[in-house]
């Protein structure tokens, strides 16, 4: 196992494991990890964002029969997909990102922020706000390394549902504790559940592949 997974000396970014650099101490996280939020929150935002493809993504293809009925009766009304609906509607992406929006304004005892047009608007406008204070996020916030890791899913569910692709591959990994962890290809770290090593994406893709009957 790589040294720095089990190197508690030394403080870690909380979003992906990484040692942080001399100029980072003081910091939640690293400032790759920040810039990769900041980028995951910019590709959801706008007209041409990966919220707003989720519109196009609500009527399933046509083209696949699911819609139309026999008897030459007129062609019935396409059925919604549930999984852009969930992430388009109130209580998905818009509703997530205002939670944090809120969370960060009591950690700064400011008032409760105010949401203003519609769902596409105030996703523009929680974005916007977060992006603003995200160097102060990164350094200071204690959740910032679930915040990224939020932000990171909502953008790849967004994106799957908006150009079809099929979810990620996960695997199973054994951590030397006797516990496993879930990751994919592009898990940006991992933190052990059963022993609390924080793994770097280097580190966590090079641990062995759980046996059956290993803990979960």
């Amino acid at each position: 196992m790589n040294d720095i997974a089990a190197d508690y000396s030394w403080p870690a970014c909380e979003a992906c494991g990484r040692p942080l650099w001399e100029n980072e101490l003081g910091r939640q996280a690293c400032r790759m990890c920040q810039r990769r939020v900041d980028d995951n929150l910019q590709s959801l935002a706008g007209s041409q964002g990966l919220y707003a493809a989720l519109s196009a993504a609500l009527v399933p293809d046509a083209g696949n029969g699911e819609a139309r009925v026999s008897g030459g009766t007129r062609t019935a009304p396409l059925p919604l997909r549930l999984e852009p609906l969930s992430l388009s509607s109130r209580g998905g992406v818009v509703t997530v990102l205002q939670t944090w929006l809120v969370d960060w304004h009591e950690q700064l005892q400011w008032a409760h922020p105010r949401w203003q047009g519609d769902l596409q608007q105030q996703l523009d406008q929680v974005v916007q706000a977060l992006r603003t204070n995200l160097e102060w996020a990164a350094s200071q916030h204690p959740a910032f390394g679930d915040f990224s890791a939020e932000v990171a899913a909502l953008v790849r569910s967004c994106h799957r549902q908006a150009t079809g692709e099929k979810p990620e591959r996960r695997i199973v990994v054994a951590c030397p504790c006797g516990s496993t962890l879930r990751v994919t290809i592009s898990t940006p770290g991992a933190r052990c559940a059963g022993c609390g090593t924080q793994y770097t994406r280097a580190d966590v893709l090079e641990l062995p592949l759980a046996t059956h009957g290993m803990a979960a």
